[in-house]
């Protein structure tokens, strides 16, 4: 096995440097639950890891009602479920977090680095792009910001520079009577990568019934999480309801471009995002209504099963 420095910054400035002096041969280091495995299979061979979870800027954590809610690029995705107001607040997001992987994964693992990691399947992508996530990202030619649905280019890949870091996920307080929803489908509890995922964002209007505005994001059916601006403008100004949900799942099913592969196959996945998509507007709609989220915030989830687990659509581990 090659030899790998490790630096471990205590800046934002001082990182930057780093990356800006070893360009692509430098890979950030937050949880690691990617990066370990990929360098032990070979599959990356950099000359330096560095050590971001000492940065205060990527471990920030908070909500503010005028600010909304920051979420460090480094914080793991146990600090987020655990946070009481937090998972009041953004259930779906919660939805996924608690996902990412066991207990022990989900102590050391990020929502950084599950969207810079670029998975097609990533779980915690969707409900970022329905909560209208935007990311902070530092280089040193600045900072800039990003929506999260840009940031990922292909399987692998990222709108980022070699020398640029991703500091922070940046979301809106959300309104009154709105609610998020996330739901993944996975064949056994055992392979814990998405065939299909769907998150579904609705904001209603004071009589409860009329949607005033909605946005789906899909998982595992593109080269990268899809948003799917039409299935949520045709929500929009309509009255809630099953045969209007059909129809944005109707869209959602053509939106996406899936392949086959050894987890399922594309007509598979297509129906999969239909069934998903469907679930994930209810539960946004219980939700907006004032349903909330499951004790401790974690997901209670569709045709539940024994101690919450669900019998078809499986929501675990990503």
């Amino acid at each position: 096995m090659k030899a790998v420095m490790y630096a471990c910054p205590q800046s934002l400035d001082e990182a930057v440097g780093l990356f800006a002096q070893r360009g692509p041969r430098a890979r950030p280091f937050a949880g690691g639950t990617d990066l370990i495995v990929q360098i032990r299979e070979g599959k990356k061979e950099p000359d330096l890891v560095v050590d971001l979870k000492r940065i205060p800027e990527l471990n920030e954590l908070s909500f503010q009602p005028q600010r909304g809610l920051v979420i460090g690029a480094a914080v793991p995705c146990s600090q987020i479920y655990e946070h009481g107001k937090i998972a009041g607040l953004y259930p779906g997001l919660i939805d996924a977090v608690s996902l990412i992987g066991g207990i022990q994964i989900q102590n050391r693992a990020t929502l950084g680095g599950n969207l810079c990691n670029a998975s097609p399947a990533a779980d915690g992508v969707p409900p970022l792009i329905v909560h209208r996530a935007a990311c902070r990202i530092r280089g040193p030619r600045g900072e800039r910001t990003l929506p999260v649905e840009k940031v990922c280019a292909g399987p692998g890949q990222t709108a980022l520079e070699d020398d640029e870091i991703l500091v922070s996920f940046h979301l809106p307080a959300p309104p009154e009577r709105s609610g998020a929803r996330y739901l993944r489908f996975i064949p056994r509890n055992e392979m814990d990568i998405a065939v299909a995922g769907a998150a579904s964002y609705l904001e209603l209007e004071k009589d409860r019934q009329t949607i005033r505005g909605a946005r789906i994001a899909l998982a595992a059916v593109a080269p990268t999480p899809l948003l799917v601006e039409e299935a949520g403008g045709c929500l929009a100004g309509e009255r809630a309801g099953e045969e209007l949900f059909a129809r944005a799942a109707a869209i959602c099913r053509e939106a996406a471009r899936p392949i086959s592969d050894m987890r399922g196959a594309a007509w598979q996945r297509r129906h999969l995002v239909e069934v998903l998509v469907k679930r994930t507007l209810q539960g946004a709609l219980q939700r907006a209504r004032g349903g909330g989220a499951s004790p401790q915030g974690r997901p209670g989830g569709v045709n539940d099963g024994p101690q919450g687990r669900p019998g078809g659509v499986k929501e675990q581990d990503s």
